[in-house]
């Protein structure tokens, strides 16, 4: 679907603009996005230009039936009916897959992806990490990816938040993305998701390593967007409220949120212009356009972030059965009504304060964390089963794919965890800590 140009002319399109996402159950289907972090074999970053270079891992991809994106000449992205391979700021690499009937489907689709990203990186040196940060080397030494976007939130964002520059070049991340009916069936599942993402931060926590050593963290992916924006970041304490009107209320915090940019063949800084003055007032001569409100809210980051559909984003990427395991678990949680209820009613009485303090224990605490007395391990371990029941009454084979989350919980042990098992081994030798936390 092309960018639709329309100007605005009623600011209720804008929350209208959400509920044209709906569609009735047997429609419903589940999208993955994964992102991942390329090395060479020193284990510094990969640059965009070169033979060994990004750019030339695009290139050989598009070969396969892919249709090139470029910017300034560069390969930016690919694209292949509704998938697209996507480049972060610092050469992270992103599947957006194409939109999946179950989590079964979603997965084979991700290790095509991998075997094709195998396929033409081997060759060039580079090797795919799977972690949730940039293990080696300082920010400094990571190179910026050629997008005119990110050369705006490159100036942007670090005044909003000190580790803005980290979370853009170093962390790499897995979503599920899911389906809603209506506006009432979106704000159970906006709040469900808002209410456990903590608990999936924990279960998923897998980014000990900064700078070459251990951090002290065992998310410090989740620890950096603590630092990031808080504008644009973190729970939306709106979400916890009763009451179905999501779509009003979060076209609502969105249109109050400042603008990286306005796009006119390129990308302008908006210098702060919130939307709603935008709105009001127009930039430069422009007036606000549906185009301009879907990029608008692509540049918002909150935990659960509302499209047309609903983005779960709370989670480090890492080895591929648990990638393959974050749609099963979303699905199972939210697609099922009784299972969606459940989920909430672990976490319905946690004041906004205790579900703040939640979210800044857990990247260095992950399961060990506390709330209410309770670990976050035990909270995880029933939020498993609640996602078991739900998918075994979707589909009932697709509960199999939560048994490496089932394992985490009994073990109390973390992917961060082999992470530090691995760095110990390896003894400072790159190569081996390399080969432990590949894909």
């Amino acid at each position: 679907m092309g960018a639709d140009e329309r100007v605005i002319a009623d600011a209720r399109d804008l929350a209208r603009h959400f509920g044209l996402g709906a569609k009735p159950k047997v429609a419903f289907r589940v999208g993955a996005e994964h992102e991942k972090i390329g090395v060479l074999a020193d284990g510094s970053a990969v640059p965009y230009q070169g033979e060994r270079g990004i750019g030339k891992v695009l290139e050989r991809l598009a070969v396969g039936g892919y249709e090139a994106v470029r910017e300034d000449g560069n390969v930016i992205a690919l694209r292949r009916g509704s998938m697209s391979v996507t480049l972060e700021p610092g050469g992270q690499l992103e599947l957006s897959g194409a939109v999946a009937r179950d989590a079964y489907e979603a997965g084979r689709e991700l290790c095509d992806h991998f075997d094709e990203v195998k396929q033409v990186s081997e060759g060039l040196g580079i090797t795919w990490l799977a972690i949730g940060f940039r293990p080696f080397q300082t920010l400094a030494d990571v190179p910026w990816m050629p997008k005119g976007r990110y050369r705006v939130m490159k100036a942007y964002l670090p005044t909003r938040g000190r580790l803005a520059h980290e979370m853009m070049k170093r962390t790499a991340t897995v979503q599920a993305n899911l389906d809603y009916e209506d506006e009432a069936d979106a704000s159970r599942k906006f709040r469900t998701a808002m209410g456990v993402t903590s608990l999936v931060t924990a279960l998923y926590a897998n980014s000990p390593l900064v700078d070459g050593k251990p951090s002290g963290y065992k998310t410090y992916r989740a620890a950096v967007w603590l630092e990031t924006d808080p504008d644009r970041c973190g729970l939306l304490p709106f979400a916890f409220d009763s009451g179905d009107a999501l779509f009003e209320r979060y076209a609502e915090w969105a249109l109050d949120v400042p603008m990286f940019f306005v796009y006119r063949d390129s990308y302008v800084p908006a210098g702060g212009l919130t939307f709603r003055r935008f709105l009001r007032e127009g930039f430069r001569g422009q007036r606000a356009t549906l185009s301009d409100w879907e990029l608008h809210l692509s540049t918002l980051f909150p935990e659960v972030r509302l499209k047309r559909y609903l983005e779960m984003r709370g989670a480090d990427s890492g080895p591929v059965e648990l990638v393959r395991a974050l749609p099963a678990l979303w699905r199972g949680l939210l697609y099922d009504r009784d299972a969606c209820a459940a989920a909430w009613q672990l976490v319905a009485d946690l004041s906004m304060d205790e579900r703040e303090q939640l979210r800044r224990d857990v990247p260095r605490q992950a399961l060990e964390a506390r709330v209410r007395g309770r670990s976050v391990r035990e909270l995880a371990r029933e939020l498993i089963a609640i996602a078991k029941a739900g998918a075994k009454r979707l589909l009932r084979h697709e509960a199999r794919l939560l048994a490496p989350l089932e394992r985490i919980v009994e073990e109390g042990r973390v992917p961060a965890d082999r992470v530090l098992d691995a760095y110990a081994a390896a003894a400072g030798d790159t190569a081996a800590l390399m080969a432990a936390v590949r894909y």
